[in-house]
């Protein structure tokens, strides 16, 4: 009876355990965390960069570079056990941003191809520029667009989209970047009033796009006098884009988490000028 009570209750210890599927990771990254604990009924995780969830294996977006303790609390009852593992997160490489939305955050990479468009838009977000400015023109299946100065806190009856900080980018054309899914490229006047094609200071919007067919693609490049490399191809044909609008618009940076971000937004229902009925906000981070 004694070694019977005894193996029962080695079957039913308590134990905390998870392992991340990896230590050390560059941002933007996301760890998964695989939870291999025991007799537990809930669970309380602690990121370490102040972000909790009681999933049973969660995932974590990390966005600042760093040292972090992750804690995993497993608990039965009123009894609990805790375990805890160091994950190294390294800063980026180059120039990105955290782009956070009611919607969901996206995180992108800035071009080092198109400098004069990277550094103009880096020095905005770190002063501030576009918190709480508005993607004031939304149209689904082709992009959404903010950085509209006026927006923010703009009531619903004003026409929004003339605004800006005062100057324009020279346009940074490059045949390597196109108008792919998650492409951030300048918004402009027309060539009418803007025939050398320059950038708005701060207005920008996001490719959705549709997907193409080799033959759209085909028509694209006889009608631009342009060429698309395969992996130009792949990423039209899979993803989908707005190639029509390859080497008109400067393209100076990419999605890179966050794409089905872009379809929560296009997807909302809009009104007059495209303007959202209810507002999409932005808060733009620097990530380092």
């Amino acid at each position: 009876m004694l070694i019977a009570f005894f193996c029962c209750q080695c079957a039913f210890a308590q134990k905390a355990a998870f392992r991340p599927d990896h230590a050390s990771v560059r941002i933007p990254a996301t760890i998964s965390f695989r939870n291999e604990s025991k007799g537990a009924d809930r669970y309380e995780w602690s990121f370490g960069d102040g972000a909790q969830s009681t999933e049973v294996s969660p995932s974590h977006l990390y966005l600042k570079s760093g040292r972090y303790v992750v804690i995993l609390k497993a608990f039965k009852g009123k009894k609990m056990k805790q375990v805890q593992h160091e994950i190294d997160v390294l800063p980026p490489e180059g120039c990105v941003v955290s782009i956070e939305t009611p919607m969901g955050t996206m995180v992108a990479k800035l071009y080092d191809q198109t400098p004069k468009h990277r550094d103009n838009f880096f020095k905005l977000v770190e002063e501030g520029f576009f918190d709480d400015l508005l993607f004031h023109r939304v149209i689904s299946g082709f992009m959404i667009q903010g950085g509209d100065p006026n927006s923010r806190g703009a009531d619903k009856s004003k026409m929004l989209g003339g605004g800006g900080p005062g100057y324009t980018v020279p346009a940074e054309f490059n045949p390597a970047l196109i108008h792919k899914k998650g492409a951030l490229a300048a918004a402009r006047t027309g060539d009418q009033v803007n025939p050398k094609k320059e950038s708005s200071g701060s207005q920008f919007y996001i490719v959705q796009g549709n997907v193409q067919s080799d033959q759209s693609l085909t028509q694209n490049e006889e009608r631009k006098g342009i060429r698309y490399n395969a992996e130009q191809r792949a990423a039209y044909q899979s993803l989908g884009g707005t190639p029509f609008l390859d080497m008109d618009y400067t393209v100076f940076g990419e999605v890179v988490y966050g794409l089905e971000v872009i379809d929560k937004i296009a997807a909302t229902k809009t009104e007059r000028g495209d303007r959202p009925a209810a507002d999409v906000t932005m808060k733009i981070r620097a990530v380092h």
